[in-house]
């Protein structure tokens, strides 16, 4: 597949002229009772509200994202497009507290998702090259960050975990079609889950999560109608 730039350059940031910001974003009960504040979120400046909201409270990774990773090199792969793994020695040489913690940037989504498509897509031999592959993983960064283009919300928080940060877990039951086999296969991983409970949490915080969700939930119609 051939694939020319339309909005980045050769050798040039795909986020070169964006103003990033930190931005907080905070949910409210009608009450004006704080349900969820999450400051210094990392967003492009030209975002709505909303738009924040919804990437900090629902689409990024909340937890378990390693502090130091490394390349996972495979033969045939561009070095820039070798999945992550986490870097254990290096993890190992930080305080436990450290050694683990959440996305807080934007770039951070967009980097896993387009990386994870572009990874998909060389593994597929959807491109003529490594010129292809790299124009398309800049051009949907920049597409991402200017509210362009968007995937459904599962594709948010779940892909390029494995990818980006090597976090597997508990399959979900999805199906994906597997080029050598020829068939559809049934996946045996997840890439991760939005909300985490521990068992031992009472329940009425488990309900106040799902009052979290479904507030997000009720803006994101609203977002995507303005978007």
């Amino acid at each position: 597949m051939r694939i020319d730039r339309v909005f980045t350059k050769d050798h040039q940031d795909p986020y070169k002229g964006i103003g990033f910001v930190d931005r907080v974003s905070k949910i409210t009960n009608a009450n004006g009772s704080v349900v969820s504040e999450i400051k210094n979120v990392l967003v492009p400046d030209t975002w709505s509200q909303v738009a924040v909201d919804i990437m900090a409270q629902k689409y990024f990774r909340k937890a378990g994202v390693p502090a130091r990773l490394k390349k996972k090199f495979e033969p045939g792969l561009p070095e820039w497009l070798c999945p992550s793994v986490p870097d254990e020695e290096a993890l190992n040489q930080l305080p436990q507290s450290e050694q683990f913690s959440r996305e807080t940037k934007s770039q951070e989504v967009f980097h896993r998702l387009a990386g994870c498509w572009t990874y998909w897509g060389w593994k597929n031999n959807c491109f003529s090259g490594e010129k292809e592959a790299r124009i398309y993983f800049d051009e949907m960064r920049y597409m991402l960050a200017h509210q362009l283009a968007a995937p459904n919300s599962p594709q948010w928080f779940n892909t390029g975990m494995n990818w980006a940060y090597g976090l597997e877990g508990p399959a979900q039951g999805h199906y994906y079609f597997d080029e050598e086999a020829g068939k559809l296969q049934k996946s045996q991983n997840s890439g991760t889950f939005l909300v985490f409970f521990s068992h031992s949490l009472q329940i009425w915080i488990l309900i106040e999560g799902c009052n979290i969700e479904k507030m997000i939930i009720k803006r994101t119609s609203k977002w995507m109608r303005l978007s």
